[in-house]
Order: structure tokens, then sequence, then C-alpha cells
């Protein structure tokens, strides 16, 4: 479990202005080639804790799956919000992300005050009426670290199930991420009925003229060093 463990210092300050209930954003599955995107939410008491919650890519799978029930016991309330690989193609990746956390805020069954979000992109409004947008919060706000978690666990468990369903592409490993085994996969067999169809990898790993690449708002490579 490496790395400075994340505070409570974030949450504190928005407590100490008036905002009563907290909650920290953090979405997975953004550069994932299949499956869904995700966007995890959790709103932390503000005394106890569970020892060990880093942002997820800090931590092993294993070390992933035993914080999992303790994060979701120790959260005040948490949920998971997901946009199928469907509505990614359909709606673009931006759209789908604001649109997995809109389900995850509608599910905490409270609501937020103000939303600490990781990065410079602002994918929560106008869902919370106040976010705080922190760089690198996943590994400084405990909140966020929780959410990524939370979430992280969701889609991994969610892809190891695909896998029994589309055993050649790997999922269960690589998670709809791209890798050799996946790409490979590609070449021989073809994009599975989870993939992405309008990203840009159809048009490099996927060499038979009867799968083409769909079109669509995804297919502008908001994010073109993913692929």
């Amino acid at each position: 479990m490496a790395g400075r463990a994340p505070s409570r210092t974030i949450e504190k300050e928005l407590w100490a202005a008036g905002h009563h209930v907290v909650v920290g954003i953090d979405e997975v599955g953004r550069g994932a080639w299949a499956g869904p995107l995700m966007v995890g939410a959790a709103v932390l008491p503000r005394e106890k804790r569970v020892n060990g919650v880093r942002d997820s890519k800090l931590l092993t799978e294993p070390n992933r799956e035993f914080l999992f029930d303790r994060i979701a016991a120790w959260c005040d309330a948490w949920a998971v919000g997901a946009a199928s690989q469907q509505e990614c193609d359909e709606l673009g990746m931006s759209a789908a992300q604001k649109l997995a956390a809109r389900r995850a805020i509608e599910s905490l069954g409270v609501r937020p005050d103000v939303a600490v979000v990781d990065g410079s992109w602002n994918f929560v409004t106008p869902c919370v009426a106040k976010v705080e947008m922190r760089v690198r919060a996943d590994r400084l706000c405990l909140s966020v670290a929780a959410a990524s978690i939370l979430a992280k666990v969701t889609r991994d468990r969610q892809m190891r199930a695909a896998a029994e369903d589309f055993p050649h592409w790997g999922f269960d490993t690589n998670k709809g991420y791209p890798c050799p085994l996946h790409k490979t996969a590609l070449q021989g067999y073809g994009p599975s009925a989870i993939h992405r169809r309008t990203w840009v990898f159809m048009d490099h790993f996927v060499p038979w003229p009867g799968v083409p690449r769909e079109l669509g708002p995804a297919s502008k490579l908001e994010h073109p060093t993913l692929f």
C-alpha cells in the first residue's frame, strides 16, 4: 500500500465553511476499450477511519478487494454510477462521464452540499451545487480515494463476470484496458458486444472489413493519447 495516506484536510475545511455533506467523486474506466465507465461517490463520517485507504491505482487488486467491504460499511453514504459501453459510444465520453456521475449522486440517498473532484474538469455540476476541483485529489483527499476504490472494485467485478461470456479478450485480467493479449484477440476475433465501437482502436486492431468502426461523438478523439 504505497504512497502517503490521504487525509480529511479538504473535508474539514469544507465542514468548517458550513458544508455538512461533502462527497468525494472519482471515475474509472475512461481509458478502457471495453466495458462501462463508472463514477464512485463517497460521503465519509467525521471521526471514524479505515486504515489503508489510498488512490485505487496505488493498490493491488487483492488490497482493493480487501478494503471494499470495510469502506462500504464505513461510509455514511456511497454509490457507484455507470455509463454502459453503448452509452459511451452514443453520447461520447464526456457526456457519458457526466451521466455516470449523475447516477452515482442520485443513488447516494443524501443530498451533498459540495463535491470534491479529482483533476481540473468539472463533470459533476449541476448535480451538486458547489464543486471543488483539486489536482491529485485521489491521492490527497480521503473521500475521493475511497470513491476511487469503490468504483474500481465495482467495475473490476463486472469485467470479471463479463469474461465468462467473452473469454477470448482476457477481461478478467485486463478489465477492458489495452494490453498485448487484448490487441491480439481483437485482431483474431474482432470486437465483443461490450467493446466501444466508435474508438480509434477499431481502425488499428480490427482488420475485418465487415466490422468497421462506428461513427459517433466518441470518434472525435477527446483524448487521442489514449489510443
